[in-house]
This record gives C-alpha cells, sequence and structure tokens, in this order.
C-alpha cells in the first residue's frame, strides 16, 4: 500500500495525530536534520502496522514534510483498521483514508 503521510519534525513526541487534508499527519520527536525525522518516521509507520522495518520505504518527500510512503505485508483494509484504532479507537477509518495498493 501506499499511504500519503505530513509529518511535523521536532515534535515534543512521536504520534499519529489525525488527518491534514487527505494525508495521515504525524508528529516525530526527530529533528529535520541528517535524515533524523525520516528515519523516525517510518520506524513508527513500522510499528503502527505492525511490519518490519524493511517493509517501510520513503518513496517521495525526502525533504519535504509532505511524503508518500510504500508499505509492504499489510492490506489497505487492514491498514484502514489500525488507523482509526491508533487516531480514535472507533474501528473506521472509512475510504477517505489516502491508502491505497501501490502502482505498478
Amino acid at each position: 500500500m501506499v499511504l500519503r503521510l505530513h509529518v511535523q519534525p521536532g515534535a515534543g513526541r512521536t504520534a499519529a495525530v489525525g488527518r491534514h487534508g487527505d494525508a495521515l499527519k504525524l508528529k516525530v520527536a526527530a529533528p529535520p536534520t541528517g535524515g533524523k525525522a525520516n528515519d523516525a518516521c517510518l520506524a513508527f509507520v513500522a510499528e503502527l502496522f505492525g511490519v518490519k522495518a524493511d517493509q517501510v520505504e520513503l518513496t517521495q518527500g525526502q525533504s519535504s514534510r509532505t511524503k508518500r510512503v510504500k508499505v509492504t505485508g499489510i492490506e489497505a483494509d487492514d491498514a484502514r483498521h489500525l488507523l482509526a484504532t491508533a487516531l480514535d479507537g472507533t474501528g473506521n477509518a472509512g475510504p477517505a483514508w489516502n491508502v491505497r495498493p501501490p502502482d505498478h
């Protein structure tokens, strides 16, 4: 699946905090220098979806707050459920989340 993210580096803690347009907004505690925020973002996404670190790849936005991340080893429906649970506990993220299968 491909996930669109809006990342706020240098936050007090690392967490998924909601939506930013059609993207998932993440706050990461790591600073935006030397790729530390990107590394923290990828590690958090892997933990959130219960996949290994090497199953999460930053495909776009290396130096931008807007990023695209490819996650393998999880289905889009399962990802939506995990996002909903992490954000509000309702179990219903709905189709509005920009979680989709990767382009081939």
